[in-house]
């Protein structure tokens, strides 16, 4: 990749960075109402991914979406007036953080149900083969989905019949506050591929290029016709499972040791390593972020609150 693709991918995981952190302290302060999963720690993942991804392609969610839906091109400003329940918002306030879609930019919705967003995906792809319009489905879901029987059953539906669609698998390492080794044998969630006779592919979750490389490949071979491919991304969550919850349950040494693989303090050290940036470079991106993100909670905060007279409005009726 040249400078400025690498550049593109720093500044990416950055405005979802900055993103999250902005959310976390505006909810401890009480400003924007309901529950949030940080993404922080993982944005290396949608930001690999969505990298490879034409616009009209198509992606499902999880309950800790945001970083899906920004990486994919959706709007920050109405990302942010979704959560603040403004009329602005992509949902009108009706999505709020788990369950905001986007489907203008291809984001059919994040899920606050585990492993619901792996059917929808796939019969998304089960359309786009009907169709025939080239497009690509991705199913981003977390570790614990992968015991859940949507999981099995959709990748079972997904290898059956060919169809372009790439399932990733962002493993943390925990299900809520639930160590995933307590629960599951196998230790590799790609190896569940085998049974169902697609390609299961391990990939450092922290490394945006190596995401990149790897979504690429997966992401072509569906759209050639090749079908499906299992995508586990080894990463973690460097807050708890929602915010304001304690962290009594992670290893404190743990919690160090995936802070110093930080996907943006590797990457920002590499690109200045190899002489692709500057410290002053990176801190002139993190000011544009910065004023990104506060101009997005200041068109929040300034749009019409969502009325309750319209609850009944957009509402599908035959």
């Amino acid at each position: 990749m040249d400078t400025e693709n690498r550049l593109h991918l720093y500044k990416e995981m950055l405005r979802i960075r900055r993103f999250e952190e902005t959310v976390r302290d505006l909810s401890m302060a009480g400003r924007i109402p309901g529950f949030f999963h940080l993404y922080v720690g993982e944005e290396a993942i949608a930001v690999g991914i969505c990298a490879n991804l034409h616009k009209d392609d198509y992606i499902t969610s999880t309950h800790r979406g945001h970083g899906h839906l920004l990486a994919k091109g959706a709007d920050m400003n109405r990302a942010m007036a979704e959560l603040f329940a403004r009329e602005t918002g992509y949902n009108k306030a009706r999505g709020g953080s788990m369950h905001i879609a986007a489907p203008e930019v291809g984001m059919l919705g994040a899920n606050g149900i585990v492993g619901a967003g792996i059917p929808i995906a796939t019969g998304a792809a089960f359309a786009s083969r009907y169709k025939e319009d080239g497009k690509v489905v991705v199913s981003f879901f977390g570790d614990a989905a992968s015991s859940q029987g949507t999981f099995h059953e959709a990748i079972n539906i997904g290898a059956s019949f060919n169809l372009p669609v790439v399932y990733v698998c962002e493993n943390n390492l925990y299900g809520v506050s639930t160590y995933q080794g307590k629960v599951r044998k196998v230790a590799d969630i790609a190896d569940r591929a085998k049974a169902y006779g697609i390609e299961g592919v391990i990939v450092d979750g922290n490394d945006v290029e190596a995401v990149k490389k790897a979504g690429e490949e997966a992401i072509a071979k569906a759209r050639e016709g090749g079908g499906p491919t299992l995508i586990e991304c080894k990463t973690y969550r460097h807050y708890t499972h929602f915010v304001g919850e304690p962290d009594n349950y992670r290893p404190k040494e743990e919690v160090l040791e995936w802070m110093e693989k930080d996907p943006l303090k590797v990457y920002g050290e590499r690109l200045i390593g190899q002489g692709i940036a500057t410290k002053e470079k990176l801190d002139d991106i993190l000011n544009e972020v910065n004023e990104e993100v506060a101009a997005a909670v200041a068109y929040a905060e300034n749009s019409p609150k969502a009325s309750p007279d319209t609850v009944f409005d957009d509402v599908y009726a035959n």
